[in-house]
């Protein structure tokens, strides 16, 4: 161990086991004599005192260690986050070339990107910053800095979540929205307003699976359930397909969502309305749509609530089955991490089941390429997008 790393405090683990996870838990750890700030930048050894590595602490949180390194000789600086800042914007920049197609994407995606809670999401000249951890939230001005340094021209948006500020003990004020912004995505123009209560209007975690669904859509009737602001059925229309209908509950998303059909010259008719109150009255009346997609919103956050939300998806799917004729194609998806890829692939085996239908799984997609994820953090991976023909 260097020098500068020998005098960073100590947390134990109780066992000699190693982790193999970035995040301990808080059962997982003996408390240490001192109190250490929320964010403390800590070695941490097993129960034989053998270093496992370095990261931030928080006795307040459930998360109470968070490794960025298991190299005992890397010391964590400010020196440190601007290479990983640089490593990920070289990443999308130069290997993945990502402005060619976009300029909405991911730029830091967490653990993928080895900065352990921060995200930060690229719309236009707007970077808006996520805080997660109150260790990533005390180097702050270090990361403000070296995006604008990539990003020369950019403004700056940045928040946490009450609860997650809660959680991790810290403070950060709530800032004034910027001004919105118009995006590209292959070829088409959507809405972009960080902090306008809609998150931010475009998720651009779908770029790849909206111009994938597009061009299998292409003479169908397409419906989106669930269509925020209207970017499959877009698409969709602007790839040639013959119509398309979009429903959401939000009706302020909705006109975002007919302003982007406006922005691409493309005729969308988009509903307010609960999607099960709908879908049946779609059966009702006897309609079919040969091309849907279904992409709630997440449904928990809580892992106790999984096997509730597992039913919501049965029961969307479900019904979403009824207004398919044979043949027709399905996009299901899920946004919700604590739900894995088999568990939601075995749902839709239940559905076909129950439906006395087939479903052809074509392909299993998740978050663009910008949305990396590390092999031991398979949370990072929360998008699932399952293309389907249903027979």
């Amino acid at each position: 161990m260097n020098t500068v790393a020998s005098t960073l405090p100590t947390i134990s683990l109780k066992t000699d086991r190693m982790p193999g996870h970035p995040w301990i838990w808080s059962a997982q750890v003996q408390k240490p004599a001192d109190r250490l700030p929320p964010g403390s930048l800590v070695d941490v050894v097993d129960a034989k005192g053998r270093f496992v590595g370095r990261g931030f602490w928080n006795g307040h949180a459930r998360i109470a260690l968070r490794l960025l390194t298991t190299d005992a000789n890397e010391v964590i600086d400010a020196g440190w986050i601007e290479k990983r800042i640089e490593q990920a914007v070289t990443l999308r920049r130069q290997v993945l070339q990502l402005d060619r197609d976009s300029d909405a994407w991911r730029v830091v995606h967490s653990e993928g990107d080895g900065l352990s809670g921060l995200i930060v999401d690229r719309y236009d000249d707007i970077l808006v910053i996520e805080y997660f951890a109150a260790g990533m939230w005390r180097f702050r001005e270090t990361i403000h800095q070296a995006l604008l340094r990539h990003f020369p021209n950019a403004r700056l948006y940045w928040f946490a979540e009450t609860h997650v500020q809660k959680q991790e003990s810290f403070d950060c004020r709530a800032m004034d929205a910027p001004d919105a912004v118009q995006v590209h995505e292959h070829g088409l123009r959507f809405h972009a307003a960080p902090g306008s209560g809609h998150k931010t209007g475009f998720f651009a975690d779908q770029r790849d699976n909206r111009k994938r669904f597009a061009e299998l859509a292409k003479g169908r009737r397409v419906l989106d359930l669930c269509c925020n602001a209207g970017g499959f059925a877009v698409h969709a229309m602007a790839a040639g397909a013959k119509e398309a209908i979009g429903v959401d509950m939000d009706n302020g998303i909705l006109d975002v969502a007919r302003a982007n059909a406006q922005a691409n010259n493309v005729e969308v008719r988009f509903e307010q309305a609960d999607i099960f109150d709908w879908l049946r009255q779609a059966v009702s009346r006897g309609e079919t749509y040969d091309a849907v997609i279904l992409d709630p919103a997440k449904l928990t956050r809580d892992r106790t609530k999984i096997i509730d939300a597992l039913k919501k998806y049965f029961a969307m799917n479900r019904l979403a089955l009824d207004v398919i004729p044979p043949g027709g194609l399905l996009l299901t998806c899920s946004c919700t991490g604590l739900v894995s890829e088999a568990d939601f692939l075995e749902t839709l085996r239940r559905v076909a089941l129950n439906a006395g239908r087939e479903i052809q799984v074509l392909h299993v997609a998740g978050a663009g390429t910008d949305h990396p994820v590390r092999t031991d953090v398979p949370e990072g991976r929360y998008l699932k997008a399952v293309f389907c023909r249903v027979l």
